[in-house]
């Protein structure tokens, strides 16, 4: 297989074919650590944003490993990309205990499933993905390694001088969404301790896909003259190939119990900067209501980096490719992250 470089990163990104072909990318660290792993990889939920393109990194990375994503595919273009990429897809809902148990029992997991957007008004699914299906996937796979998404909203707020939390502060979540993402931990924590499974809980910061993303909303909102709420002064983002590496990576990484680890960028970044920036880029000057109240959601990703190294691809990069991509009216989901919320509501 010929090795492509994750450092070599291009000036612009094109279009949607090589976002996607760069958010798989392989690094060789990546490739050494799937090479070590023993087992084969199953990836539940792979059907949403995040979940393709993870799926074709592992399997660039691992070419002669079994990877199998599972989830509904209500969109079966969603299916198809994967199974052109080399990935086995299985239909499942996953709130179905007879669907999940007949799944194949790889050594490997990465659970991807959740509910976030939509939660008001909708909280008894939630809690049903986020909280239920954990404890029929705890069950099921009581024999694997487990790497479960989670979310920094787990934590309380905090100065974004410092100190920032650490993966030992107690989660105080604010918020249907919030509370039911420590349930999910809490679900995979117990069926960890009863059954002795290895496992990760990833804290997830920011993650950056040119479609969407911190810096898209951001840049977007000074491209179309909207105002900026600087109520939540800074936010930690990631680009999501980096994400992709080291949750894959992380599998390598398990506790018993399961531990909680925090995934994100090195540095807590100032909306204001990043709307001035992109300002300056754009030519059009930020608007913005409200003042940084320097309380938010920030965490310490220090020991990612120190199992992983620091994120591929820096923040002034991204910078660079989102002001790219906006003006070039390229492909968007329309999905806010709603980062700048401060009661939990999403």
């Amino acid at each position: 297989m010929t090795v492509l470089a994750a450092n070599s990163l291009p000036d612009r990104v094109a279009d949607v074919d090589a976002l996607e072909e760069l958010l798989s990318r392989p690094s060789q660290a990546l490739i050494d650590d799937l090479a070590a792993l023993k087992g084969d990889i199953i990836i539940l939920g792979v059907g949403g944003k995040v979940g393709p393109c993870l799926a074709r990194m592992a399997k660039r990375a691992a070419p002669d490993k079994r990877i199998v994503g599972v989830a509904r595919f209500s969109d079966a273009a969603v299916r198809q990309r994967l199974e052109d990429w080399g990935v086995e897809t299985i239909a499942c809902d996953l709130l179905h205990r007879d669907g999940v148990n007949a799944l194949p029992k790889l050594p490997n997991v990465i659970y991807m499933a959740g509910k976030k957007f939509g939660t008001s008004g909708g909280e008894p699914f939630t809690w049903a993905m986020n909280a239920h299906v954990p404890a029929l996937v705890g069950e099921a796979f009581a024999a694997s390694r487990i790497v479960a998404f989670s979310t920094l909203c787990v934590y309380p707020f905090v100065d974004v001088t410092g100190p920032l939390c650490g993966e030992d502060v107690a989660p105080v979540p604010v918020g249907e969404y919030a509370n039911s993402c420590v349930g999910r931990e809490r679900v995979f924590q117990y069926f960890s301790h009863k059954h002795g499974t290895p496992g990760r809980l990833i804290r997830l910061n920011y993650s950056i896909d040119l479609r969407y993303g911190v810096l898209y909303d951001i840049a977007n909102w000074v491209y179309t003259s909207q105002s900026i709420d600087l109520r939540a002064g800074h936010a930690n983002v990631i680009w999501q190939g980096d994400v992709n590496a080291q949750v894959i990576r992380a599998l390598g990484h398990c506790e018993t119990p399961s531990r909680p680890l925090n995934m994100g960028g090195p540095e807590q970044v100032s909306v204001r900067a990043l709307a001035t920036t992109f300002g300056q880029r754009f030519g059009i000057e930020p608007k913005f209501v409200n003042q940084e109240s320097g309380m938010g959601w920030h965490n310490d990703t220090s020991l990612a980096a120190k199992l992983f190294g620091y994120p591929e691809v820096p923040l002034a990069r991204m910078i660079d490719w989102t002001v790219d991509w906006i003006e070039r009216d390229q492909p968007h989901y329309n999905l806010p992250t709603h980062y700048e919320a401060r009661d939990g509501t999403f």
